[in-house]
């Protein structure tokens, strides 16, 4: 297992690409613009259709929904790649090496980096019609690679405070500098008081907050996927991008707990 010297060097890693995310490229921050414009250009069906993907995203925290995963399934998977072959729980996973972890987190990020851009692709081929099949499709698929996340380091997503971490996380991806240092001070004291998760579901103010900051950086990424067929490219691009920045905060951020996990685990020693 790690000794304190690798885990400080892991923890430096996290802290140096924390420090990488406080600023957003130019081009990211007039990709958030376009969208009061493609509101106005959205036709009503789409408009409604996302109004049903918010109602239906709200239980998310409270329930899991039609978004859980299946626990023995991604088990399964831990125990045939990992060194540890006696994982029978989630918590049994904490205990496997983190180099197991960033393994298991690199396979997970890049099958789901394609499968997102495959589905972008294809949904972009269509242009505006697809587009509301794409949108549902890839804040599916966010979550549910998410709660992937959790389970390789160790978190239950069943578990509603690690639900929050997730939302968390989502909201992470897509924040602006201020936003994101934000979440990076909520996160950090989640676990140091009773009450830290009741405080962060206030804080969220519903989902619609999330699914609307998370929408936005869509931006002119999305605009030009409604052309058909030429939105192919677009589509591709768009998400391959959102898929990668919300499985590398979700690696990022769940990496993080679990070093400082292990950090005390060697101080009781």
């Amino acid at each position: 297992m790690e000794n304190l010297e690798q885990l400080e060097k892991h923890l430096r890693e996290i802290q140096a690409w924390e420090k990488d995310q406080k600023d957003l490229w130019f081009w990211e921050k007039l990709g958030r613009i376009p969208f009061k414009i493609l509101d106005k250009m959205t036709p009503a069906f789409l408009q409604n259709k996302i109004a049903l993907l918010v109602d239906e995203l709200g239980s998310y925290i409270q329930s899991g929904g039609q978004y859980l995963i299946n626990e023995q399934t991604m088990l399964q998977k831990i125990r045939n790649d990992s060194s540890f072959h006696n994982i029978f729980s989630i918590s049994d996973i904490g205990q496997i090496p983190l180099e197991d972890m960033i393994a298991l987190s690199d396979k997970l990020q890049n099958e789901r980096v394609k499968l997102a851009t495959v589905q972008g692709a294809s949904t972009g081929f269509g242009g505006i019609f697809t587009l509301a099949i794409d949108i549902p499709f890839i804040l599916g698929m966010a979550l549910k690679t998410l709660q992937e996340i959790a389970i390789i380091h160790g978190y239950n997503p069943n578990d509603k405070v690690e639900r929050i971490f997730i939302v968390k996380c989502l909201q992470f991806s897509s924040a602006d500098i201020v936003g994101k240092e934000a979440i990076l001070k909520e996160l950090s004291s989640m676990h140091n008081t009773n009450h830290a998760a009741e405080d962060m579901i206030s804080q969220l103010q519903g989902w619609q907050e999330v699914f609307f900051t998370y929408r936005d950086q869509f931006g002119w990424k999305k605009l030009f996927q409604m052309i058909p067929v030429a939105g192919m490219i677009f589509g591709a691009y768009a998400n391959k991008g959102m898929i990668q920045d919300v499985a590398e905060a979700g690696i990022m951020l769940y990496r993080k707990r679990r070093i400082y996990e292990k950090i005390n685990e060697l101080d009781k020693q």
